[in-house]
């Protein structure tokens, strides 16, 4: 959180000095044309106080495991696409960095990197998983388990980059996400005989040095924001989330941790099948759906703080969900 905080005030002062700013997209709201030239790219930050707040846990008696090593790879390659298309925004002065079609296949690169890497380098459970290895425990395969991570890790890096459309709103919302994923992991190394696995310590402090970083940086990224963690961060959280639901076992339960990034997405989804199927008819104002708020006579913080709020709850359902079936576990309660 330190390294966040005191480096994102660093950065927005080196981005400020050589003029690199965020271009606004012209189809969005209207009040939205004010926060043009605002520094952009401050996802590195996030990822930069993250990486090096798990580097330094290991000199307190912090263990590193292969499955953290893969996972803190992937977030950096996820930031890496982020950074390309944060850049050619930059340099091209307009909000068309890497089209769809690019973005994709890096996105997908770094998700069959991941795959492989996990794969072939620990014992990760390729089992369909709600809050632990064995529940509901169906085993996918290697090639089945394969294909359910790479579509996890592309469904959630869009998911994070369509909700960053707020101050703050991204950030926040993973705030609440990697604390129930800090409770998880705790759990997890507690109970080793029931989790069947050593690295959860390691993906704790991974969740941690997330967290705390996601909230250094909210400190300059709150309205009116000051940076914004342009593709570099969402991608980055995006590609946390999801490897570190696949590492834990919880990839049934990451929709509700994740439920207001779902909810934008579905947002979106409902918006482009109403139009084409209903023939240009919509049905929000606009999409992703803290727009249609916005376009409805919400102040943005008001948009941004309920919505803090809708992410807040799906935590607490999530937390208590995983708790409640750690509670069913066989003499837990003797």
């Amino acid at each position: 959180m330190a390294l966040s905080l005191f480096g994102t005030r660093l950065l927005i002062s080196f981005l400020r000095a050589r003029g690199i700013g965020q271009p606004i997209r012209e189809d969005g709201p209207s009040g939205h044309v004010t926060k043009a030239g605002t520094p952009t790219m401050g996802g590195l930050a996030v990822v930069g106080a993250a990486g090096l707040g798990w580097l330094v846990s290991d000199l307190f008696g912090g263990t590193f495991t292969r499955r953290g090593i893969i996972i803190m790879f992937t977030i950096g390659l996820a930031a890496l696409v982020g950074l390309i298309d944060d850049g050619l925004k930059v340099f091209r002065a307009r909000n068309l960095g890497l089209n769809k079609r690019t973005k994709m296949i890096g996105l997908l690169v770094v998700a069959v990197v991941f795959v492989v890497l996990v794969l072939d380098q620990t014992n990760v459970a390729t089992t369909l998983s709600f809050t632990r290895y064995d529940s509901p425990g169906v085993d996918l395969g290697r090639l089945g388990w394969s294909a359910m991570a790479i579509l996890l890790i592309l469904a959630t890096t869009n998911a994070v980059n369509l909700t960053d459309g707020l101050d703050g709103l991204a950030a926040g919302t993973a705030i609440f996400s990697f604390a129930a994923f800090v409770v998880i992991c705790f759990v997890g190394f507690r109970h080793e005989e029931i989790y069947g696995d050593h690295s959860y310590l390691d993906l704790g402090v991974i969740s941690a040095s997330m967290l705390g970083a996601c909230v250094g940086f909210l400190w300059w990224n709150a309205a009116p924001a000051q940076i914004f963690m342009g593709d570099t961060g969402s991608l980055a959280i995006g590609a946390a989330l999801a490897t570190l639901a696949l590492g834990t076992n919880t990839v049934l339960l990451l929709p509700v941790i994740a439920g207001l990034f779902v909810i934008e997405t579905l947002s979106v989804i409902l918006q482009v099948g109403t139009f084409r199927l209903l023939g240009g008819r919509r049905i929000f104002r606009m999409a992703p759906i803290h727009h249609h708020f916005e376009l409805g006579g919400w102040p943005e913080t008001t948009v941004i703080i309920r919505l803090w709020i809708v992410a807040g709850l799906c935590t607490g359902l999530a937390i208590g969900l995983f708790y409640a079936d750690f509670l069913s576990v066989p003499g837990v309660l003797e």
